[in-house]
């Protein structure tokens, strides 16, 4: 019988994931526990340390009640039935498998924490997104303890779309659990089923071996992003021949084999998991001496840098051939709208091509924060962070990013961008008014109409 769990990491899964399921199973008493004092105060305020559409109001309901958050890891693992391992698992930096496989130093910390604090038999889920077999790893080291202390190793992948996190959560599509096939592993998952079976009918709550599990995740993300380089290739293509992509997506869409799903052309994918989970694909691919395999999945990720070097090219190509020392406004910095998420936004790589050619950024975004745009810009490490802050500016408001611009590039689809005052804007432009619409939410006829020279992504002439 469970009767409390833990979460070790208070980020983008963990925290929600553990909202849900706290308001979903008032029985149970759910710990947060994470090492950032910020964050876990930002979690117990009202001011949540991450931006997503009725979040806020769940965890009010269950904040205090059966869901607590704290940096006390220890006790939280100690007092724990079942943990949850949600921490950040990045491609790595450095060494063996440098730029493509996943650096797991805080999974094997925070295995190492469970092996040494644990005093009872315990249940432990992979949350975050892991390569195929670290449960091997995990298993390793929690069986190294000596303490007659029994866990099971579950994986239970998330499939969250950032964004709609919490409708995903309160309907998922499915909920997949992975476990070992034996007696105590069977019965391992059938704990974790109960805990999702308060609110998921039971037919939607699949189980597997673990095996699969870790490799259903990287294959659902692999799959999704491929279909974004897919429509984005032809983009370019609709761009030279006079085709519209909105069009072709359309009615290639409207084949039940194909469906409407991830065919929205745009600048390019980003957030934490595309790009990470194929590379981290790869890294598998060539491991294993699949050399054809890894170049194939491999290829989803070049397109993708080349959909955003093809923008930020067609910015330059536009005006004249240079933006040194012009004012180009980007309508959004996260890498989707409903999120102040910003890894890997197209918006990131864009403002760096168009800063080496010396033009002046100005942002503006609802909910990205200006210390998070320097933090993204820093990472790249391509000019000195005094050069970042003197050439790229946070704005208040979109209004103040566009006057006196050369040109405006709309980098997140933010439902706001739709509705502004778009006559306003051309009046105070530098002209000709340049508007390049990298995520297709704008009408070009209107804008036309206005005065504004408009460049749709995947819209030829």
């Amino acid at each position: 019988m469970i009767k409390t769990i833990t979460c070790i990491g208070a980020g983008y899964v963990g925290g929600p994931t553990m909202a849900v399921m706290a308001l979903k199973n008032p029985d149970i008493k759910f710990h947060i526990v994470d090492i950032n004092q910020a964050r876990i105060d930002a979690w117990m305020s009202d001011e949540l340390p991450i931006y997503e559409p009725g979040l806020y109001e769940v965890v009010k309901e269950a904040r205090g009640k059966n869901l607590f958050f704290s940096t006390d890891v220890k006790g939280a693992i100690k007092e724990a039935d079942m943990i949850f391992i949600s921490v950040n698992t990045p491609t790595k930096k450095y060494g063996i498998g440098k730029g493509r496989a996943a650096d797991l130093k805080y999974v094997e910390l925070c295995a190492r924490q469970i092996a040494e604090y644990s005093e009872n038999d315990k249940i432990v889920v992979e949350k975050s997104t892991l390569p195929v077999r670290t449960a091997q790893s995990i298993k390793k080291i929690l069986k190294s303890t000596g303490s007659g202390v029994k866990f099971q190793v579950l994986s239970n992948p998330e499939f969250l779309a950032e964004g709609t996190a919490i409708d995903d959560l309160m309907k998922p599509d499915r909920v997949l659990i992975g476990g070992d096939q034996d007696e105590a592993g069977l019965a391992a998952i059938d704990q974790l089923v109960k805990v999702y079976n308060a609110w998921i009918p039971r037919e939607r709550i699949l189980t597997t071996n673990i095996w699969s599990s870790e490799l259903s995740k990287l294959t659902a993300n692999a799959f999704l992003a491929q279909r974004i380089s897919s429509i984005n290739a032809i983009s370019a293509l609709c761009e030279a021949t006079g085709a519209d992509v909105e069009e072709v997506a359309h009615a290639i869409g409207t084949d039940s084999r194909i469906g409407p799903k991830f065919l929205k052309s745009s600048v390019g994918f980003g957030g934490s998991c595309f790009q990470k989970d194929i590379l981290n694909l790869v890294y598998l691919c060539e491991f294993f001496g699949l050399h054809e395999v890894a170049r194939y999945w491999e290829q989803v990720v070049v397109m993708n840098d080349y959909q955003k070097t093809r923008f930020g090219s067609k910015i330059i190509s536009t005006l004249f051939n240079t933006v040194s020392g012009k004012k180009i406004a980007f309508l959004g910095w996260a890498f989707k709208k409903d999120t102040n998420d910003t890894r890997e936004s197209a918006a990131i790589y864009v403002a760096d091509q168009l800063l080496q050619d010396e033009a002046n950024i100005a942002v503006y975004d609802p909910q990205v924060p200006e210390d998070r745009m320097y933090m993204d810009m820093e990472e790249l490490e391509t000019r000195p962070m005094d050069v970042n802050k003197k050439r790229l500016t946070l704005c208040e408001d979109a209004y103040e990013a566009c006057k006196d611009a050369h040109a405006i590039a709309i980098m997140t689809e933010w439902d706001e961008f739709k509705t502004l005052d778009w006559q306003r804007i051309f009046d105070n432009m530098k002209k000709p008014a340049f508007l390049f619409d990298g995520r297709l939410i704008l009408d070009p006829k209107k804008l036309g109409e206005i005065g504004f020279e408009v460049y749709t992504l995947g819209k030829g002439k």
